[in-house]
């Protein structure tokens, strides 16, 4: 078995109310959209009993986490504010924690009021796709509350971001841009900082797939790194096909990532990706 001595191979835990979550092997983050609004149709979830049910659904699967929207961030969305988002998540979460209580929660939200009351409310993981910059106040919530903190690479607003995005070099800022918003947070007080790429999120087709061929670049912040590629039109572009038809490319991209040194997947098709992850996992071992 090969020696565990580089940056690639780092082994990092996050403590997830009151439990460290081992990441040396990688995890597997299920999608949970309550919001009608989500670029894939299928992911969508409407009343309690729905998504208490797709929740244990992901779980069986094996998710490691779960993984909670009430805003959709797909290019060009509408937003539906903290108030409408607070109204569709806290519900969400008791019914969830009611039927499943150890099942960890992250809540994909930019808004430090909801994030707070979401992670009171029994969530254990804040999940924001600004990485603090849409809200001042969300650093310093999240280090106050004191759970991991996923900050995602992002230019623009969901409604700006795919407005004709443009890097000198997209992985050197991508990195500077987490070199420097890790150090924020480790101000703010937060303890477990995982990095996002953000892809799809202020990127074109070229970016994305740029980013994820250096991706191991990303090691230099020396954090857990998520990957969010499930059913995105960097899949579905480059193939010419759909969201709906999009797992299996999303399959090739979880298996570049992952060998690339991936620590979670956040994916909507839960056994596909836990699969993936074993299989590479195992591959790496040797």
């Amino acid at each position: 078995m090969k020696s565990k001595n580089t940056l690639l191979d780092k082994q990092y835990t996050i403590r997830c109310r009151g439990k460290l979550v081992d990441l040396s092997t990688p995890a597997v983050m299920g999608i949970i959209n309550v919001t009608d609004d989500s670029f894939f149709a299928a992911s969508r979830t409407h009343g309690l009993h729905e998504i208490t049910e797709r929740a244990g659904a992901l779980l069986a699967e094996g998710a490691t986490f779960l993984d909670l929207g009430a805003q959709s961030t797909r290019p060009g969305a509408a937003e539906v504010g903290a108030e409408e988002e607070l109204d569709r998540l806290i519900p969400a979460i008791h019914a969830i924690l009611h039927h499943h209580p150890d099942a960890l929660l992250s809540i994909d939200t930019y808004h430090a009021k909801v994030a707070e009351k979401c992670i009171l409310a029994g969530a254990a993981i804040i999940n924001d796709i600004s990485a603090g910059d849409m809200d001042p106040a969300m650093l310093e919530t999240a280090g106050g509350l004191h759970v991991p903190y996923i900050a995602m690479h992002m230019r623009g607003t969901p409604a700006t971001m795919q407005q004709n995005p443009q890097y000198e070099d997209v992985t050197r800022e991508v990195l500077d841009y987490f070199i420097q918003k890790k150090e924020a947070c480790r101000k703010a007080g937060i303890d477990d900082v995982v990095i996002d790429p953000g892809f799809g999120f202020g990127k074109t087709l070229a970016h994305n797939h740029e980013l994820m061929h250096r991706m191991e670049l990303l090691h230099l912040v020396e954090s857990p790194i998520l990957v969010g590629v499930s059913r995105k039109s960097m899949v579905y572009r480059l193939l010419g096909n759909t969201p709906e038809a999009a797992l299996n490319g999303t399959t090739v991209l979880h298996a570049i990532s992952l060998l690339k040194g991936a620590h979670i997947l956040r994916a909507h098709d839960v056994r596909e990706a836990v699969e993936c992850a074993r299989i590479i996992s195992y591959q790496r071992s040797f």
